[in-house]
């Protein structure tokens, strides 16, 4: 516990851009480290790349076929050899259920304990907290996740978002927007109290730097009215306000907003525009329709009526865009006719965290073309505060 505590307080004295050398001194002093690296996932969730120098000149490693790849998406520490006495340990860095990469600590392999790999272990998880924090004064972890350059809307969306998986007792969530380097309009939303979760899903009509600011005046317009304790439906009637007011109905954001109850599952649901909820329970997997109303911004003083629903423990929300559902195959058919039911069912056994990029990739297998839009895909698996009626 003591070189435990000497690493974190090396860690939290370390200047913002210079994280991954504290550790490494701390680490070589306290555990007899050789070596270690803070890999970061690049946007797609394909890759890991190290934080280093600009340019960055060091080869990826994929999220598939390496053994820091496979603690990445286990989120489970994985150990390989790394030559005569020496091993590797791959510790995932993640906060509140968002993965940000790897930390690879090399040393010999008689230090690599039990306890030894518990106190790393907990030293990554450390190490991404700290991260988050300096994030806000250097841009060095951000650009060690890019393999080639964001255009100006993704920049915007990125920043935009508040982080792709977030994990409480009652829930998971896990999300994803493709083509991660190039997004303009599709965006999504989450902030939780000690009794609700709030979801939305957007996407701003339009492309590009056009789409992007339009969807970025959305987010914010719905997140000073969530800010100021209003329900959904005055979130979405003074968003609308303040997209009028600005486009005067020539721009428009279809939304769908959420409001969880965590004690219940009772769901309030205000549906403006084309984002899509599909359900999966008890291995059924259906589409669960709303009643629409208005985009956000299409008509002035617009008012917006709630619907309900429930969710069980065992439940997994499965939202996506226009991108996603409208995409077609070669032979025409949309895919949400019959391929993404299938690409929900075989994602059945990962956890949600990795559902949004399991149906993207089974997007990127069926469609005749390249994508000319947006693909948001959003999973919520509901965990419950214990057995709930299913009335």
């Amino acid at each position: 516990m003591t070189n435990f505590l000497a690493v974190e307080r090396a860690l939290r004295a370390a200047a913002p851009h210079a994280l991954i050398e504290a550790a490494r001194s701390a680490l070589a002093t306290h555990f007899g480290a050789h070596a270690v690296e803070l890999l970061m996932a690049d946007y797609s969730l394909a890759t890991l790349h190290p934080v280093t120098a600009v340019p960055r000149t060091a080869e990826g490693l994929s999220v598939h076929t390496t053994v820091a790849g496979r603690a990445f998406c286990s989120q489970v520490p994985c150990q390989e050899d790394a030559g005569p006495g020496m091993v590797v340990l791959h510790l995932p860095v993640s906060v509140r259920g968002d993965r940000f990469g790897i930390l690879s600590v090399s040393l010999p392999g008689e230090l690599a304990t039990p306890e030894t790999r518990n106190d790393l272990a907990e030293i990554a998880g450390l190490l991404g907290h700290e991260v988050l924090v300096a994030q806000r004064d250097t841009d060095i972890y951000l650009q060690a996740r890019r393999v080639s350059r964001l255009t100006l809307a993704a920049e915007m969306q990125w920043q935009l978002l508040p982080a792709r998986a977030c994990s409480r007792t009652e829930y998971s969530i896990g999300a994803q927007l493709e083509p991660a380097y190039a997004i303009h309009g599709d965006n999504f939303d989450w902030a939780s109290t000690a009794e609700n979760l709030t979801l939305t899903i957007t996407n701003g009509m339009g492309e590009g730097i056009q789409a992007a600011l339009l969807t970025n005046l959305a987010v914010n317009a719905l997140r000073n009215a969530r800010r100021a304790g209003v329900g959904i439906a005055d979130q979405a009637a003074l968003a609308d306000q303040a997209l009028y007011a600005a486009h005067r109905g020539e721009a428009y954001v279809s939304t769908l907003l959420l409001s969880f109850e965590l004690a219940t599952g009772r769901v309030q649901v205000v549906d403006a525009g084309s984002p899509h909820l599909w359900r999966q329970r008890d291995k059924v997997v259906e589409r669960i329709p709303f009643e629409a109303q208005f985009p956000l911004g299409m008509f002035d003083q617009s008012e917006y009526a709630l619907q309900e629903f429930r969710v069980l423990p065992g439940d997994r929300l499965v939202f996506v865009s226009d991108g996603v559902y409208a995409a077609s195959s070669p032979g025409g058919e949309p895919y949400e006719e019959h391929a993404l039911v299938r690409a929900i069912t075989s994602a059945g056994l990962l956890p949600a965290a990795d559902v949004p990029a399991a149906v993207l990739r089974a997007l990127g297998d069926y469609r005749d073309r390249d994508a000319d839009d947006d693909a948001l895909v959003v999973c919520l698996d509901w965990h419950g505060r214990g057995a709930l009626s299913t009335a």
